[in-house]
Formats: structure tokens, C-alpha cells, sequence
């Protein structure tokens, strides 16, 4: 059972292990990390003479899957697009997008602001395709994925959210996959205000590589309460196995992890609060 590259979030595997199985983790542009609103460098000119731009058919959506730490959208890059802002000219394309939680609506985000955690953390995560020929190949270069990041707080029903909502009874157990038919869109994901923080940094998930320019929204979209109860049904193990732990029944939550220091990285925003 097991092999040298298994990590989860529990305390057998948890992220304070996965240094010893990826010492990426151990790098000096690692994320999350706490934003402290105080540290960031205003750049609006240098920021806003290229707007962040983005577009996502509804028709990208295609595939929804738990591999066992989460659930995760898998989208047709085709027609994706995001540019401006901290990557420049740089055309990039959605790969996927994903989640994470808590077990109680007052954790569960990877970022926090001034110590401040919220609901979950929604991250959309994109790949460079101006420089690179695939998502395997920018995952390795320090400029190759741009994560835009979203945080959730409980309130009323996001509507976009329950389609995915909807479908997770079906991808219930580790490896599940069920194809989506009903449009979902990505778009429809991120708050109506385009104002965030940047920062260099890295997959938040092993192997960790630090090759992500963080894009992180500040302001949240909310969620209701119902909609993160059916995020803590999934199971990380897969069906007709029997739960391989006692922790939480085997439940996905608290699939976070902790912030890194930020260390003399800079910290910039642009956009309203």
C-alpha cells in the first residue's frame, strides 16, 4: 500500500510530511501565504495599463472528478483565455479548476488576509501558451501557470456553484469522473469586482512546483452553507473499499494548506478592496 509519492492532509501525510517526499516544498517561493494588506506595493499604473482579461466558454467545462484531496473541473482550453495584469502579453489557457474547504464554514481557504481565513478557495488554474508547447511542460517553468484564486463565505446559494454542487453525489469516491452536460461557467465563478493581489509563487499541492504568478481576488463570492455541506460528502477513498481511516470517516475537508512565508517576495495590488 502506498507509494514514496502518496500525500493527503492528514497528519500520516499532511502537508508539515510532504517536504520529505518533495523537497520543492521546502523552496523559497512557496504558496499559500497570509496577505498582509500593509505589505502590498499599490502598482495600479504599472498593473492597470494592461487590465486582467479573461474569457471562458460555458462550453469548457467538461469533466468533473474527484481524485481524492478535492473536486476538480477539467476544461477544453480551447477558446480559454487569460492575459493583462501580472502576465503581461502573455496569452495563458484553463486547465482546470478545483477547491478547496473546511470542516466548519469558518476555515478552509489556503490564503488568508491579515490572518483572516475564509469558507474555501476556489482556484482557476491556467497555463502559459505563448511559451510553452504543453500544461506538463509550463508547470516546470517559473513564469508557465497563472492561478486565479477566489474565496468563498458562507451565505446565500451561488447559482453557478450548485451545478457543480448538483453533480458531486455522482463523483462521490476517490477516481469518479462523470461528464457535464448542463453548461457550466467558469466566468460566472469570479466575484464582479476585478480588483486583487499578485504575487509569485507555487502549486499549493506536491510536487509544489514554484511556477504559479497568483492572482488572488479581493473580493469573495459567497456560498451557502448547504453547498459546502455536499463539498464535505466526498470521499478520498473509492467505492466498494473500505474507509482506510478513522479520521472523519474518510471525508475530503480540510484539504488546505497552511500559509509559507511570504520571506522579501513582493507583494502587489491593483483594483479596489
Amino acid at each position: 500500500m502506498g507509494s514514496k509519492d502518496e500525500w493527503d492532509y492528514s497528519i500520516q501525510n499532511g502537508p508539515s510530511t510532504w517536504v520529505t517526499k518533495f523537497p520543492m516544498a521546502a523552496g523559497s517561493r512557496q504558496s499559500p501565504v497570509n496577505i498582509e494588506t500593509k505589505r502590498a506595493e499599490s502598482d495600479h499604473e504599472a498593473l492597470s495599463s494592461k487590465p486582467l482579461r479573461w474569457k471562458y466558454p460555458a462550453t469548457a467545462s467538461r469533466k468533473l472528478v474527484n481524485p481524492g484531496y478535492c473536486w476538480r473541473v477539467d476544461t477544453a482550453g480551447e477558446g480559454t483565455f487569460l492575459s493583462g495584469g501580472p502576465l503581461m502579453d502573455d496569452v495563458y489557457k484553463l486547465e482546470q479548476y478545483h477547491c478547496h474547504w473546511g470542516c466548519s464554514d469558518s476555515r478552509g481557504s489556503e490564503h488568508t488576509v491579515d490572518g483572516q481565513a475564509f469558507a474555501g478557495e476556489l482556484h482557476l488554474v491556467h497555463w502559459n501558451t505563448s511559451k510553452y508547447k504543453t500544461f506538463g511542460e509550463a508547470a516546470k517553468a517559473s513564469d508557465g501557470l497563472a492561478v486565479l484564486g477566489v474565496f468563498l463565505k458562507v451565505g446565500k446559494t451561488h447559482e453557478e456553484m450548485d451545478k457543480i454542487a448538483r453533480l458531486l453525489p455522482y463523483v462521490s469516491h476517490k477516481d469518479e469522473v462523470v461528464e457535464i452536460t448542463e453548461p457550466i461557467d467558469p466566468g460566472k465563478l469570479l466575484p464582479d469586482d476585478n480588483g486583487y493581489w499578485t504575487y509569485l509563487g507555487s502549486l499549493t499541492t506536491p510536487p509544489c512546483n514554484e511556477s504559479v504568478t497568483w492572482i488572488l481576488f479581493k473580493k469573495y463570492i459567497e456560498v451557502s452553507h448547504h453547498q459546502l455541506n455536499i463539498f464535505r460528502n466526498l470521499r478520498k477513498f473509492p467505492r466498494g473499499e473500505e474507509c482506510p481511516c478513522h479520521e472523519n470517516h474518510g471525508a475530503v475537508i480540510n484539504n488546505f494548506r497552511p500559509p509559507m512565508p511570504l520571506g522579501n517576495r513582493v507583494l502587489r495590488e491593483c483594483g479596489s478592496f
